[in-house]
C-alpha cells in the first residue's frame, strides 16, 4: 500500500513538473526575459569600487557640502544626522559591537570607507539609484564619515584620500583567503 501511495505521488510530481516546464518557457518568451544586454547598458552597472579604491571616479566633496545633500536626499529615510528614521542608522554605535545591543553603523561596523562610496553610488537614494554624480557621492561619504567622527567637516574626500581613511572596525574583519592560489 505504501508503495502505491509513493508511486501516485511520484507520478503526480513528475507529471506536474513536465506540465509546468512548457508553461515556464512560454512565460519567458511572453515577458521577453533572457534578452541580451547591450554593452552600453552593462557599462552603466559596471561601476563597482573595491576596498583599495580601484574604480573610484574623478570628483571630490566634504562634509559641509554633504550635509546639504543629505538633508535633501537621505534624511527622510535615515533621520537627522543618520540616527533615526525608518531605514538603518548610519551613525553611532562606537564600541557597541561586543555589547548585548550592538549597533552596526558605518562608523562602528564597516571596514572600508570605499565600500561606503560604492554603496551610495549604486543603491542610493532608494527611489533613484545611480542618480547622484561623483561629487555628490564623495560629499555624502564625507558627511557620513564626519557624523561617525572619522573625518572633520573640511576634509576633502576624493579618489586618493578615501582609500587612505582607516575605519574604526578595519581589524574586525578577517580575510577569508590571504592570497589567491597561483
Amino acid at each position: 500500500m505504501s508503495t502505491l501511495k509513493f508511486s501516485r505521488f511520484a507520478l503526480g510530481w513528475c507529471l506536474g513538473f513536465v506540465c509546468l516546464a512548457p508553461l515556464h518557457s512560454q512565460t519567458q518568451q511572453r515577458l521577453g526575459l533572457g534578452q541580451n544586454l547591450s554593452t552600453e547598458t552593462l557599462k552603466g552597472w559596471d561601476i563597482d569600487i573595491d576596498a583599495y579604491g580601484n574604480g573610484l571616479p574623478a570628483g571630490q566633496g566634504n562634509a559641509t557640502q554633504g550635509a546639504v545633500i543629505y538633508a535633501e536626499k537621505c534624511q527622510a529615510c535615515h533621520g537627522e544626522k543618520g540616527v533615526g528614521g525608518p531605514a538603518n542608522k548610519l551613525a553611532g554605535g562606537a564600541g557597541s559591537l561586543n555589547s548585548t545591543t550592538p549597533l552596526k553603523s558605518i562608523g562602528s561596523f564597516w571596514p572600508y570607507a570605499t565600500t561606503l562610496f560604492d554603496y551610495i553610488r549604486r543603491a542610493m537614494p532608494l527611489t533613484a539609484p545611480q542618480s547622484l554624480n561623483a561629487d555628490q557621492v564623495y560629499s555624502l561619504s564625507a558627511y557620513l564619515l564626519y557624523l561617525n567622527g572619522i573625518v572633520n567637516t573640511t576634509y576633502t574626500v576624493d579618489a586618493q584620500s578615501l582609500p587612505a581613511i582607516k575605519m574604526p572596525n578595519l581589524q574586525g574583519f578577517k580575510p577569508i583567503v590571504d592570497s589567491l592560489p597561483e
